[in-house]
């Protein structure tokens, strides 16, 4: 199951986000098209990718920004992307462009030094926007923990796209994280599981201020917990569940 779109669209563009996933995108593409030998990859990964030894040895402190814009390939490319263009839009909104673009780069950080915590002498390089994007959800969970979210099910030989409140969605994405934190083997490589749940910790805590500036609880009861803008309208999905009619 994964997340394809929200019910609450920004009604104003959200530049930073479009150009956040612009920016990725061209440096996959460049990534993909240049740097195709095994050297070339671990030359812009020692300077480029956060490698928690580095950080612990004092150097590097960069690759906690620079890291966040490299990815292993195109199936990371695209969830991250997916969910950033998901989650993205009504958190700058909210919070205004440029506070945004300095809260998803500290988000960033913050998860990568999460991933440093778990094992600061692990010389596994880590990548990708995932820490940040996670700090997004986190940030989108507080302010509008009942927006509605598509989710996109499939099960083997039928597939359905049904709605769940944000909290549902994103609470058990965060709880599959934590789980797969305390299990995981950073020094084997894998998914950067710490980076994820550090990540979303991070973002709720940074957007902790402007929810109590809109007025906390209060900001949920004027809002419903939803995105303060009027709900699009999608056509019914039909779905190839089959339908078993009763005697």
């Amino acid at each position: 199951m994964f997340p394809i779109r929200d019910h609450n669209p920004s009604e104003r563009i959200p530049y930073v986000t479009y150009v956040l996933i612009a920016i990725n995108i061209v440096i996959w593409g460049w990534g993909a098209v240049f740097v195709t030998t095994n050297a070339q990859v671990n030359s812009l990964y020692l300077h480029y990718a956060m490698i928690p030894i580095l950080i612990t040895e004092g150097e590097n402190y960069s690759s906690l920004i620079t890291s966040t814009f490299l990815h292993a390939g195109p199936l990371h490319l695209a969830g991250n992307m997916l969910f950033l263009f998901i989650f993205g839009d009504n958190l700058e909104d909210e919070m205004g462009h440029l506070p945004y673009l300095l809260f998803y780069l500290a988000c960033g950080a913050a998860a990568d030094l999460a991933q440093w915590a778990a094992d600061p002498m692990s010389a596994v390089p880590t990548v990708g926007a995932s820490g940040a994007i996670a700090g997004v959800m986190g940030g989108y969970l507080l302010l509008f923990p009942k927006a509605k979210v598509d989710i996109f099910a499939f099960f083997v030989v039928f597939f359905r796209i049904f709605p769940v409140p944000a909290w549902i969605m994103l609470g058990l994405w965060f709880g599959l994280q934590l789980f797969n934190s305390i299990g995981s083997d950073t020094a084997g490589g894998g998914v950067a599981y710490w980076a994820h749940s550090g990540g979303f910790v991070i973002g709720m805590i940074f957007t902790l201020p402007l929810w109590l500036r809109r007025g906390a609880v209060g900001f949920w009861d004027k809002t419903h917990g939803h995105p303060p803008h009027p709900a699009a309208k999608y056509p019914i999905q039909n779905t190839r569940i089959p339908k078993v009619r009763r005697k």
